[in-house]
């Protein structure tokens, strides 16, 4: 595990994390928008010096003439504004014949450094405009607009400039104001970036507060959720939902200590009260045989009742598998239906049982007869007097289906969801001798889910309830752990 300096331990922090995320993420951010826009205000000024440029292009064509092979200004020099104009003109610019002899050149131009004749007459072929920057002694930038000027058929090469240093006083203040307000942004950004940092973990927090108050004795801790449907309350709804599985979880682990507490308590009980009777006052062979019989049932019950933990307990480890045979499961349903009748009579409720004449699938077999036996049990036993249990068995395309309907109590609705969870019982106003563990229809549900099948319920209280088993005919899984019954 990777430990940390002390001073640097405050870095590990997942707010101060976020919040130094946050501010590179704003810091670079405000950089890159910076520069960009920058950049733009450089292209809009250039454009407009070449739009200045181009103005002048066109007006340089009405004042320059070529009178006997030199260079003459034509303009009014009364006129205030043609003077200007022409003087702009000639500050920056040169004029060469085709084959690049000077004709006239600006001081400036001169030492821009005057284009080479091969140049020049590159452009007069190409008989389109050029544009270039160039920087003088001083380092000043200078846009050049050159191009070919036709005078009485004549063919000159024209080259004229404009200095873009204000350009770069402008992007030089630009960048130097943003630069210098932007670190004010970023301690803004610090403040809100650890302030909402704050924000956004206070439900982590709650959650992290939340579950070091857990323990046995507090397991209805509950975080209330935000109502902003975001990732932090699909969060809580996970956490919240969690609780109420290890709450309900905790609540059945109790209960089960409880009922199997008392479920080895009581034929322990009744066995050292049989074995004392046989002792201290039995005193014909008879009642000796009488003691040790009625010692040996409370012996079956209670080995029933470890035998069924005990194959819990290798389910749990899948330390079972199934045993994947063709099999009929018609007389096997016939076999188990027949071994019910005699409790179903007893219990004054009709039993029978509606199946193929044959129907054949890939299950483990006696693990069926477990889940059967399982069902007809909790089918019998919620039965009251009168009613009737109906067990049907069909084929339905690559499966098979198998119901155990009865006429019973039903199950209520709010507790259909849990009937097969481990330790669950439904609440029921009935003798304590006749309660289960709640591990019979969860083994039920294992049973189905080892065969890659599927048990569903339905039930209505007073009217009954209808289990309804579906397992393929042929199995695909190679080896499953499988539960067995109560």
């Amino acid at each position: 595990m990777r430990h940390w300096p002390r001073p640097l331990q405050y870095l590990r922090r997942l707010r101060v994390r976020l919040a130094f995320a946050y501010i590179i993420l704003f810091s670079v951010f405000l950089t890159a928008l910076g520069l960009l826009f920058r950049e733009i205000l450089k292209n809009n000024l250039e454009n407009t010096v070449r739009q200045i440029l181009e103005e002048e292009w066109v007006s340089a064509k009405g004042y320059i003439k070529i009178e006997r092979g030199r260079l003459v200004w034509f303009y009014d020099a009364v006129d205030p504004d043609e003077t200007l104009a022409v003087e702009r003109l000639r500050h920056v610019y040169l004029l060469t014949t085709a084959q690049g002899k000077v004709l006239g050149v600006s001081p400036i131009y001169h030492s821009l450094g005057i284009d080479s004749p091969e140049e020049i007459r590159r452009i007069v072929r190409s008989n389109a405009a050029v544009w270039s920057q160039r920087r003088s002694e001083e380092g000043v930038p200078y846009l050049i607009r050159a191009g070919v000027l036709v005078d009485e058929g004549k063919q000159y090469f024209l080259a004229i400039g404009r200095s873009l240093e204000e350009n770069e006083i402008t992007l030089a203040a630009f960048t130097r104001n943003y630069f210098t307000i932007m670190p004010s942004f970023l301690l803004l950004s610090i403040l809100l970036g650890w302030f909402l940092t704050a924000r956004a973990l206070k439900p982590v927090n709650d959650l992290a507060e939340a579950a070091h108050r857990i323990s046995g004795s507090s397991l209805d801790v509950r975080i209330p959720n935000r109502g902003a449907n975001d990732e932090i309350d699909r969060l809580i709804d996970s956490f919240n939902r969690m609780m109420e599985r290890i709450e309900q979880s905790f609540q059945q682990l109790r209960q089960f200590t409880t009922d199997a507490s008392h479920e080895l308590r009581t034929p322990l009980t009744a066995i050292r009260g049989q074995l004392e009777v046989a002792l201290f006052t039995a005193k014909t062979e008879e009642q000796y045989r009488e003691a040790i019989l009625n010692a040996m049932q409370d012996v079956e019950r209670l080995s029933a009742i470890v035998k069924s933990l005990l194959l819990l307990s290798q389910a749990e480890s899948g330390q079972l598998a199934l045993q994947l045979a063709e099999q009929d499961l018609s007389p096997a349903v016939l076999d188990i239906v027949e071994q019910f009748q005699i409790p179903a009579d007893e219990a004054k409720v009709r039993l029978t049982a509606d199946v193929p004449p044959q129907c054949m699938a890939q299950v483990d077999i006696v693990q069926f007869d477990r889940l059967l036996a399982n069902l007809l049990s909790n089918a019998v036993k919620y039965t009251p007097p009168g009613g009737r249990v109906t067990v049907s068995l069909r084929e339905d395309g690559d499966s098979v289906e198998l119901r155990v309907a009865d006429t019973g109590q039903g199950i209520p609705k709010e507790a259909l969801p849990y009937i097969f969870d481990r330790f669950y019982r439904v609440k029921r106003d009935e003798p304590s001798a006749s309660r289960g563990l709640g591990l019979g229809l969860s083994f039920v549900a294992w049973i189905a889910k080892a065969h890659s099948g599927s048990v569903e319920v339905e039930s209505e209280l007073g009217k009954g309830t209808t289990f309804i088993v579906r397992l393929p005919k042929r199995h695909v899984a190679e080896e499953a752990a499988v539960p067995a019954s109560a």
